[in-house]
């Protein structure tokens, strides 16, 4: 193995995958840390500890870390949002830290942009399209949300070391500026270092200026140079899809996913499931599995998504760990149940629900294939499709194409 990728969660993992397979490695998706050894190019260990306890997720950080060294691995990266999702106490700032000082790595470039998802930063700070990210829709996040655009200073509330940064001129110099103003940063002792990238080709420079380091974190999108430092080009997916009958889960509250409700209600039959009545137990998996049944030709549509302020009241009449691991559950009890039935083809929407329905599925790796939307491929395990789409990703009839890519009814 070439390269190790550690993800802090199941939807981001198969993000950075898709990218790395579309440079031309051979990529595995796995599903936590694997129990034997395996053989590939570049191994995504999906992790679930973007929302748990830091302590938690250094733990399950570093145990992946030493299955991937075990590995034979070059270089490493620490995968997360390309929105940073991380509150003030979060987990990036301390798994980096954990990951660079085993790895005894300073300078360490920190860079969650995606310029192809409207991810982008520019003096420190992050951008959602033309909007800071402390203004954009991520301020609302039920888990996470995101107050503060200036990733200094949000990262440096949770790190012991000094946090540095890259701005954009020097970025655009290149690949060896890049490279010099990383070794001051680590001569500083600043352990972690913000880049600024507003486009590819910065993501680009980036890569290729980390040629040699043992580490790296961000969003999918700084491993788009990567494969080239290891010789690779062009697309290593050669994966075809499956038959059968197909489900939709969608968990995120997102604009940009109740946007893609919206859209496939208009032409396909959906199933609301309402916080209250999951708690309360008035409804079931075996309600949502006869529902499924009921309209397995028409791309049924299952979904706990809603808008802000159904989820506030929810959060605020039981709160909002509460409902957060109910819904979870819930989907993720109904995934397994449908796929016992018979469903081969699955869309996930949401990176906690995702999480909690690959964990419930029991699968061990996933083999990446086709491209449905940036940063989304599709994921295959033997006679079993399934694509699992971060809440902000995708366009409006993302739902409608990623049925196609998995494959026909």
């Amino acid at each position: 193995m070439l390269l190790g990728v550690i993800a802090d969660d199941f939807t981001g993992a198969s993000d950075i995958a898709n990218t790395l397979a579309r440079g031309g490695m051979a990529t595995t998706q796995f599903l936590g840390i694997p129990k034997r050894p395996a053989s590939c190019e570049a191994g995504v260990v999906a992790l679930k500890t973007r929302s748990i306890p830091a302590p938690e997720a250094v733990a399950q950080s570093m145990a992946a870390l030493r299955w991937l060294q075990a590995q034979g691995c070059k270089q490493y990266v620490f995968k997360y949002c390309s929105t940073f999702d991380s509150t003030p106490d979060g987990n990036i700032g301390p798994v980096g830290e954990a990951l660079a000082e085993a790895l005894d790595a300073w300078g360490v470039v920190a860079c969650p942009a995606f310029p192809t998802a409207e991810r982008t930063v520019f003096q420190g700070h992050l951008f959602v399209g033309d909007r800071l990210l402390s203004e954009s829709s991520l301020r609302h996040h039920p888990l996470n949300p995101m107050t503060d655009s200036d990733l200094r200073r949000w990262l440096r509330q949770q790190t012991r070391n000094a946090v540095g940064l890259i701005t954009h001129p020097t970025v655009a110099r290149g690949p060896a500026a890049i490279a010099g103003a990383l070794k001051e940063s680590a001569a500083r002792r600043e352990r972690l270092v913000i880049v600024d990238a507003v486009s590819d080709a910065d993501l680009l420079a980036i890569g290729a200026a980390c040629k040699d380091a043992p580490l790296v974190s961000g969003g999918s999108g700084i491993a788009l140079g990567m494969p080239l430092n290891f010789g690779k080009k062009g697309n290593s997916s050669k994966r075809q899809g499956v038959s059968g009958p197909a489900a939709i889960l969608a968990g995120s509250c997102s604009a940009r996913t109740l946007q893609q409700i919206e859209r496939h209600l208009a032409n396909h039959p959906g199933m609301a499931i309402d916080p209250d009545a999951v708690i309360d137990a008035k409804v079931t998996p075996e309600h949502v599995l006869a529902f499924v049944n009921e309209h397995s030709n028409g791309a049924p549509l299952v979904y706990s998504s809603a808008v802000l302020e159904k989820v506030s009241a929810a959060q605020k009449k039981h709160g909002r760990e509460v409902v957060a691991h109910a819904m979870e559950n819930f989907l993720a009890v109904c995934a397994r149940r449908l796929v016992e039935s018979g469903i081969k083809r699955l869309v996930i929407a949401g990176g906690e629900t995702s999480g909690a329905v690959v964990s419930a599925l029991e699968l061990e790796a996933l083999q990446i294939g086709p491209e449905i939307a940036p940063g989304v491929p599709a994921l295959f395990s033997e006679d079993f499709a399934l694509a699992l789409k971060s809440g902000n990703f995708g366009d409006p009839d993302f739902f409608a194409t990623a049925l196609r890519v998995l494959g026909p009814a």
